[in-house]
């Protein structure tokens, strides 16, 4: 049971600080594109901040409301998933025993080696083994849809602070290349930290990650010049 606790505790963790980092890079990402765009239509630095501050609130919103309804729906998969699993214990549970030892086969284990754990298995927590073998997630481990749209609805808009600030403080001059390097140091921040998260290769995220924020900025910025 303390082992299940702790198990929950450290889903719950992940999942919170998975919410925090993309709620942070979406919140970059999304204001760097309003304000970058409506600078190049050459907007007054108060419209300009005005656009920022509209897209902010609105992302705010969405995105906590986007991960709410997400983890909601993975949760509400999940509920089915062993609800399917324990009826099919109740209506055919050799075939549950057979569709797992074979599983096991499947990776090399011997025929007799794959039975007795399964058989093992199945006599301490049939539901939950029967469920995480065949759907391939755990029901053990428990996901907050509150913790995670908490978690977007206070990153989003600190994300969205920088460029918006850098848009605005900078000099008129200065201000479009000056958001512009710091969104991509901020996204190489975010991306480096989303890697470390999914234990994925750093250079390649942080390398998406920035390539999307010049992509995103260059086109509004194009598309807000002709405007002008």
């Amino acid at each position: 049971m303390e082992q299940a606790k702790q198990k929950m505790s450290l889903a719950a963790k992940i999942n919170v600080m998975r919410a925090s980092v993309m709620g942070a890079n979406d919140g970059i990402l999304s204001v760097a594109g309003i304000v970058i765009g409506v600078a190049g239509a050459n907007a007054s630095s108060y419209a300009i901040f005005l656009a920022g501050i509209a897209g902010m609130l609105a992302g705010t919103i969405s995105m906590a409301m986007g991960e709410w309804v997400s983890v909601s729906t993975q949760r509400d998969t999940e509920k089915r998933a062993i609800a399917k699993e324990a009826q099919a214990l109740d209506d055919d549970y050799q075939g549950e025993f057979e569709f797992i030892k074979n599983k096991y086969m499947a990776t090399g284990i011997s025929e007799a080696l794959s039975k007795q754990a399964t058989k093992e298995m199945l006599s301490k927590d049939s539901l939950d083994i029967a469920t995480r073998e065949r759907y391939g997630f755990d029901p053990k481990v428990k996901t907050s849809a509150f913790s995670a749209a908490i978690a977007s609805m206070i990153s989003f808009p600190i994300g969205s602070l920088l460029p918006l600030l850098a848009i605005t403080l900078f000099d008129p001059q200065i201000r479009v290349m000056a958001t512009f390097a710091a969104v991509v140091i901020a996204l190489a921040i975010t991306g480096s930290t989303a890697a470390a998260l999914g234990n994925a290769n750093k250079t390649k995220a942080v390398m998406r990650n920035v390539i999307s924020g010049l992509l995103t900025m260059a086109i509004t910025f194009l598309i807000g010049s002709l405007f002008a």
